[in-house]
């Protein structure tokens, strides 16, 4: 009998994220960070791009360590191949952005503005995010771990493969989001918004329990 319910139990698909291996990186020990321009196979470290206009910029294979973004305008940015390391940015704004095989690592972020983005195969591990506005976001193979969130808009999403392993939330916003593989097992959330729309999410018992109170309201069943 619990073959038999092994085998019946649905299956999830993780997110299938690609190693981020940059080729040789030559130094740039004072980056001259220009609108729309493409940066190629350079590794910055300890360096500033605060309240710069790069909307538009494409980096490719590069490796940021230290490096301070805040107010920086990356609208419509690109990364692709990228590995960024305690990147700190209170102010993070890069809507419309495109992340694609990018590994992030011990972030911190006060309100990010990440609306409309583009991610895929993409890990964040570690770090603490006051606010990350996704809403509106495709967001295909991507891992969030051991990360702190205050506040996760994840309103209009598409996601796709999409798990968040051991992170803590205070608030998380489905509403209107189309999920499918959406993994949220193990990790502790205060609130959920947009129960409408948890279809293709994923949880474990004891989240069960959390959200049976609210699943009730928003059915209007009432427990006596």
């Amino acid at each position: 009998m619990a073959g038999r319910a092994a085998d019946k139990a649905p299956r999830v698909t993780a997110p299938r994220l690609a190693p981020v291996r940059p080729g040789e990186l030559r130094d740039d020990p004072a980056p001259d960070f220009r609108r729309g321009e493409r940066y190629d196979g350079v590794r910055y470290s300890r360096a500033s791009a605060d309240g710069l206009e790069l909307g538009g910029t494409d980096f490719a294979e590069c490796e940021f360590a230290g490096v301070s973004f805040n107010e920086t305008q990356l609208r419509g940015a690109t990364f692709r191949d990228c590995i960024l390391t305690e990147v700190y940015a209170p102010v993070l704004t890069a809507a419309r952005a495109s992340l694609r095989d990018v590994e992030i690592g011990n972030p911190r972020w006060g309100s990010a503005e990440l609306y409309e983005s583009g991610w895929q195969s993409v890990r964040i591990d570690g770090g603490k995010l006051d606010y990350v506005n996704l809403r509106g976001s495709k967001l295909t193979d991507v891992q969030i771990s051991d990360c702190i969130i205050n506040e996760l808009d994840l309103g209009s999403c598409t996601a796709t493969r999409v798990a968040l392993k051991n992170c803590t939330i205070g608030t998380v916003d489905f509403s209107g989001a189309r999920l499918k593989d959406f993994d949220l097992r193990g990790t502790d959330f205060r609130m959920i918004s947009g129960l409408g729309s948890l279809a293709g999410l994923v949880i474990d018992d004891y989240q069960l329990t959390l959200l049976a109170p609210l699943l009730a309201s928003h059915l209007g069943v009432v427990v006596a």
